[in-house]
């Protein structure tokens, strides 16, 4: 036998199994990842929550990124599932829509109105802004919003109440467009009652948890990778996500929570990182005995 000659034509057939995996997995992940939606779902002890409000169901929303990948047709399908898990508030964390450079986004925020008109939770929908309403243009993306009746938190409290009880929602501005003000925050915060922080980029939380007055952070931005390879993960993630930029963490005591999101950018492709919906139920110390 002649290997020498016969190289090439196994090297061929060794190729092509690889090629058709290859194939597949890019298929996979353009065509059905970033369209196959999960509940996650978590349960937080808060250690200032209130028995009134134990039990408590926020569902986060992140990064929407309407653009022409993410439809209003699929944002109402979204908006369905969120709605079917019952939550008594919806917390959506930031980027609506998708900036470009090259072309206009004006069209993309009117697109944003009928779908989260759907949205339905007792307590309503609070939402911060993202880097990319803000350079796409904030003050087009925020009315559009409002008519959605979202209440739209730049840096502000919001307070629900349970009884005599109280648990504060807060909005925190985007750090990546320097608009944060923690202390403006801080200024309009009870001092007594759990207190939860939205906040779209997780890196704020070093600074949230250092004043020692937030149970709970909320975020998105980093979309976990989008596109995360076994062993190694993700190889990007945009700036202000690290160190906390996929799922739970504890920092100085303190909740951190950051949302993959359901929208894309640069790419349509999501791998081993599927878009989300996280399902946050509030569990007070003292249980819910005292309601």
């Amino acid at each position: 036998m002649n290997v020498a000659r016969r190289f090439p034509s196994l090297l061929r057939k060794a190729a092509l199994p690889g090629a058709a995996i290859a194939a597949a997995t890019l298929l996979y992940a353009r065509y059905v990842e970033p369209q196959w939606v999960a509940v996650r779902r978590l349960e937080l002890t808060l250690r200032r929550l209130a028995p009134e409000f134990d039990g408590y169901r926020i569902v986060q929303i992140s990064d929407i990124h309407m653009d022409r990948w993410t439809t209003p047709e699929r944002l109402a399908e979204i908006v369905a599932l969120v709605n079917e898990q019952e939550p008594d508030l919806v917390a959506a964390t930031g980027d609506f829509i998708t900036y470009s450079p090259l072309s206009s986004t004006a069209h993309l925020a009117p697109l944003l109105t009928k779908p989260l008109s759907g949205l339905r939770a007792p307590d309503g929908v609070v939402a911060v802004l993202g880097n990319h309403d803000h350079r796409a243009d904030a003050e087009g993306v925020r009315p559009h919003l409002q008519e959605a009746s979202i209440v739209v938190l730049a840096n502000e409290v919001r307070t629900f109440r349970r009884g005599g009880s109280e648990l504060h929602v807060a909005g925190v501005d985007s750090m990546y467009m320097g608009r944060d003000r923690l202390g403006t925050v801080l200024d309009g915060l009870p001092g007594d009652g759990a207190a939860v922080l939205l906040a779209h980029e997780p890196a704020f939380a070093r600074s949230s948890a250092a004043v020692g007055r937030f149970d709970l952070q909320l975020s998105g931005h980093s979309h976990g990778g989008q596109v995360r390879f076994p062993i190694l993960g993700a190889l990007l993630y945009p700036e202000h996500s690290r160190p906390y930029p996929d799922g739970l963490y504890r920092v100085r005591g303190m909740h951190a929570y950051t949302s993959r999101g359901l929208g894309t950018v640069l790419s349509r492709l999501r791998a081993n990182c599927r878009p989300e919906i996280s399902v946050l139920t509030l569990r007070s110390p003292r249980g819910g005995d005292e309601r």
